[in-house]
């Protein structure tokens, strides 16, 4: 590098400078005044030539600096050097002048801009790629308590109804059984909005929520299969209903630990995946275990192998009590599961020691020690599980010692920035329902309220007896008349029902195994559930039919044969096929309908009162519309009614949209957001 000597005068200095700085200004005169018809693109390229030689001019300059001692002359230099390093532009600006033309050549400064690249295609998430699957194991156990129990009642409760009354007719009892069901929901209904606000309090929390929920459940499922008339059994099924309010609060702690939105499709799908497992399970459970002393005389009856001389007597007192104990034991330990394993989630209590946890690590601790005295092994743990907000060391420290290592820790491996405690803000009440929470609802309403009443009366339907040209009923209807003038059910006993419910269980397992990922991401949740939503109008106007499907028995016996199973079998594919996408992306879209994170157990518990409202008026309205169909000839009517109600449904999905679950920003959120986004870079 040349080095160039200058004086150490400033004056000197800055005299030379605003010599050349006037010759070439002379310089750029002359040559403006002298252009008539001059390509601008060369004269540009000559200015820019210009340029550059008078770079390298100052880095001589700066060059010079380095060797100079005097504070005067280094002051003087800094000035001019910064009235030279002025930005310019990197093109030279002319006024238009007459004579002047522009080419029109192509140069590297007119660079036609690349095309993007088209966007990648998202992959589908396996199951084995969602995170924390020990704490949705809990979560699903958790879930399949309540469709488990409420299935197998199901099973029976027709004829458990009828056993209290052998005298009522069948149009009393369908009406019985939509009030039993709506005494349940009614009661969750006034209550499910509180609990979700005890989630989302410090003094309550999700995992103390959901343990009154499963031990409240557990006692009046107990106290529901020992009771003797249909007075008891409505007070605790209305018992039951109010101590549950598990299912807000369980959508709430799923959303909270899978929050990246490429796992929550199959996580949320956990949800009905346990509704239909419990629709599978239930019902065969409760038409198996009820009435075991008149289904099962020589294990229970008089003489029998557990019975004695005259049967099992608690059982022929209770003949619906086992399923219930039965069902009690799976509430209580998921409960336990609860207890000694799921973590808290709600950020304002989630490092407050949980005694559950510590018994459990306790245990945990001691048969390890006991078994592995002499081999005794340490895991490093990972720098990803220090950030993990549901694995951190302040949840519970000694979580640390049985963590499996993700990124070992090195000392060439930094620990992660600490990251302080946001302040926890609040969204008042009065501002949770915005316009999309408020549609959302509606949308919510409308298709719990068809599910919830096809479910109350499918059973109903099967358990109805067939319609008897000998004996009819009512005594006006001697013979059914199509399209619309028919009545009967199915007359199929205990076993029989759970098996057709087990079946509509089935069905929606292998739908949303097999089915759904796929569709889910090549649709779109909000479009799959719109789209979901037109199969439910043609299954309820479809099912009534299946009460004059030919059958190979003849009334008063149970229908059945080939055409009878087909036909009952494709009216469930198609209503299982519509839920399977349904219920899933409608609690995706719950979700995220949240105008803010800090009311997100209070959405959950408002969507599930909702929902109980509906699943109260429902089945109530239902039944008793189902028994008027009885005696007036005319089953069908209360199923075309609710395919009009799943019109309407679908329509109101129109008015919704994904939101992202920070729809609203309180003061101060932002600035924090910022933070935290340079935090993370």
């Amino acid at each position: 590098m040349t080095f160039v000597l200058r004086s150490l005068d400033p004056d000197s200095n800055a005299s030379a400078v605003d010599h050349d700085e006037n010759q070439a200004k002379g310089r750029g005169a002359k040559m403006l005044d002298s252009m008539e018809d001059v390509d601008v693109d060369k004269w540009e390229a000559a200015a820019a030539a210009a340029g550059t030689r008078r770079t390298n001019k100052h880095v001589e300059f700066d060059a010079q600096d380095e060797v100079e001692d005097d504070e005067g002359a280094e002051a003087a230099d800094n000035e001019t050097l910064l009235k030279r390093n002025k930005p310019r532009p990197s093109r030279l600006s002319l006024p238009s002048r007459p004579g002047v033309r522009r080419s029109t050549s192509n140069n590297s400064d007119h660079e036609e801009p690349k095309p993007k690249p088209p966007p990648k295609k998202a992959a589908i998430v396996s199951w084995r790629d969602l995170p924390h699957k020990r704490q949705l194991l809990i979560l699903t156990l958790a879930r399949l308590s309540e469709p488990l129990t409420q299935t197998s009642l199901q099973a029976y409760m027709y004829y458990q109804l009828e056993s209290f009354d052998p005298s009522l007719p069948p149009s009393a009892i369908s009406a019985q059984a939509g009030l039993l069901q709506g005494c349940f929901t009614g009661a969750q209904f006034l209550t499910a909005m509180l609990w979700g606000r005890a989630a989302d309090a410090d003094w309550g929390g999700r995992k103390r929520v959901m343990m009154v929920g499963l031990f409240g459940t557990c006692l009046s499922v107990l106290g529901f299969g020992f009771s003797r008339s249909f007075l008891q059994a409505a007070m605790f099924r209305f018992a039951g209903g109010i101590l549950n309010g598990n299912v807000g609060v369980i959508r709430t702690m799923v959303s909270e630990i899978i929050k990246e939105k490429k796992y929550q499709s199959r996580a949320f799908l956990l949800l009905p995946m346990c509704f239909n497992i419990g629709v599978i399970v239930g019902p065969i459970l409760g038409g198996l275990l009820a009435d075991p002393v008149g289904n099962y005389p020589s294990l229970f009856g008089g003489n029998s192998f557990f019975g004695g001389k005259d049967g099992v007597w608690w059982m022929k007192h209770w003949p619906y009590a086992l399923p219930n104990l039965v069902s009690a034991i799976f509430l209580f330990l998921s409960a336990g599961a609860v207890f000694f394993g799921l973590k808290e989630t709600l950020e304002s209590i989630r490092d407050r020691p949980d005694i559950g946890l510590r018994i459990a690590h306790s245990i945990s601790s001691f048969f390890s020690h006991l078994f592995h005295r002499r081999n005794p092994q340490y895991a490093a743990v990972g720098t990803s599980d220090l950030n993990d907000p549901i694995c951190t060391p302040g949840v519970e420290s000694y979580d640390l010692e049985s963590r499996t290592p993700t990124t070992p820790l090195t000392p060439a491996t930094p620990l992660a920035p600490f990251k302080p405690r946001k302040t926890r803000h609040k969204l008042p009440f009065r501002r949770i329902f915005t316009r999309n929470v408020l549609f959302m609802l509606l949308a919510h309403f409308l298709l719990a309220f068809h599910i919830g009443t096809f479910n109350n009366l499918w059973f109903i339907f099967l358990s109805t007896p067939r319609f008897d040209p000998a004996h009819p009923s009512p005594p006006s209807h001697t013979q059914q008349s199509l399209p619309f003038s028919f009545t009967g059910g199915l007359g199929m006993p205990p076993r029989s029902v759970g098996f057709a419910m087990a079946v509509l269980g089935a069905i929606g397992i292998t739908l949303q195994l097999a089915v759904y990922p796929h569709v889910n991401a090549l649709l779109g949740t909000l479009r799959s559930y719109r789209i979901s939503l037109c199969l439910f109008p043609l299954t309820y106007f479809l099912a009534p039919y299946l009460a004059i499907v030919p059958s190979s028995t003849t009334p008063p016996a149970q229908a059945s044969g080939f055409f009878v199973w087909v036909a009952l079998g494709g009216v469930l594919f198609i209503q299982v096929l519509g839920r399977t996408f349904a219920l899933p992306a409608n609690t995706i879209l719950v979700n995220n309908c949240s105008p803010h994170p800090s009311v997100l157990g209070t959405i959950h518990g408002i969507a599930q009162s909702v929902s109980s409202a509906s699943r109260t008026v429902g089945p109530v309205l239902g039944g008793w519309l189902y028994g008027v169909g009885l005696q007036k000839g005319v089953v069908g009517g209360v199923w075309w009614g609710l395919a009009v109600m799943a019109g309407v449904g679908w329509v109101a999905s129109g008015w919704v949209f994904e939101g992202d679950g920070h729809e609203i920003y309180l003061e101060g959120e932002k600035e924090e957001g910022d933070e935290g986004e340079g935090v993370r870079a």
